[in-house]
């Protein structure tokens, strides 16, 4: 399966091992002086240890590898001791990965680890990538409980905005809160023409956005769509289109993706008007 993972530039690393610590997962280890990937199993993704690399070593691609294993993780880490966890919980967290922070959690419940509330003081998270991409889901946020490890606590949103971010680019398509939802694609037009727009189509749902006449790299688009389907198993596409011509090319992108997914998931596609009125809204 296609998902994000780590790529270490052995030219440009100089064996520091400034990033391994960072590492909460234990993906990484200094090894004939590099730093090394040494388990797809381990590597969430997220990036915790770019910031902390002074060479600019280590970026994010995505590629085939193994899926990422939240149980095994833990078994690794527990040994390791209560900031260890701490700071690898913590770090779900930061990263709104709420999925992946409920099975770490169940993990140490079912097995009587119980953590101290308080987040540690003797680790810190650097700034890993552009903050504007950092992944952030609305619809819950962690907190802690006195006396029990940490929980989780719906808020009312201000909106019926689910996530961040929403730019089709900037999208992990495994992100938590594409798992068996409705997912709407709308042309970047659509929510300024319409004044309802997520009461008609954003409430409930998950979105992405894209121009399909003026962004690049349109391949990626379908191969993102594409994971959605397959990989974190969406229930449906809501294509929101604006009238005009070149917005068709939303729908073909996510016609294409179904295709090459293999998953016959319904599509629903919704024009709008300049004015922002639906003018026609069925399922393709």
């Amino acid at each position: 399966m296609k998902r994000k993972i780590i790529q270490i530039d052995e030219e440009k690393c100089n064996g520091c091992g400034i990033c391994i610590p960072n590492c909460h997962e234990g993906a990484m280890q200094l090894i004939d002086g590099k730093a090394r990937l040494i388990s797809d199993l381990f590597c969430d993704g997220l990036g915790a240890c770019i910031g902390h690399c002074p060479e600019g070593a280590i970026e994010i691609i995505e590629r085939e590898a193994e899926p990422y294993d939240e149980r095994k993780v833990m078994e690794a880490m527990v040994p390791k001791g209560r900031n260890t966890i701490l700071a690898h919980l913590d770090h779900l967290r930061d990263h709104n990965e709420t999925e992946f922070l409920n099975q770490a959690i169940n993990y140490l419940k079912e097995n009587n680890i119980m953590m101290t509330p308080e987040k540690s003081e003797n680790h810190s998270h650097g700034e890993c990538g552009c903050p504007g991409s950092a992944a952030k889901d609305f619809r819950i946020e962690p907190v802690v409980e006195t006396g029990h490890a940490l929980s989780l606590q719906p808020i009312p949103p201000a909106s019926e905005l689910r996530q961040w971010p929403v730019q089709l680019h900037l999208l992990n398509p495994q992100a938590s809160y594409f798992k068996n939802a409705d997912v709407v694609l709308a042309a970047d037009c659509a929510a300024f023409a319409m004044g309802n727009f997520h009461e008609r189509f954003l409430k409930g749902k998950s979105i992405a956005i894209a121009c399909p006449k003026l962004d690049s790299n349109k391949e990626s688009y379908i191969q993102k769509l594409s994971s959605m389907i397959v990989d974190t198993r969406i229930n449906s596409l809501t294509v929101v289109m604006m009238e005009v011509p070149c917005c068709g090319g939303l729908l073909q992108m996510a016609e294409a993706a179904r295709a090459n997914a293999g998953r016959n998931i319904p599509i629903k596609q919704a024009i709008v008007s300049l004015q922002g009125e639906v003018i026609e809204e069925d399922w393709t």
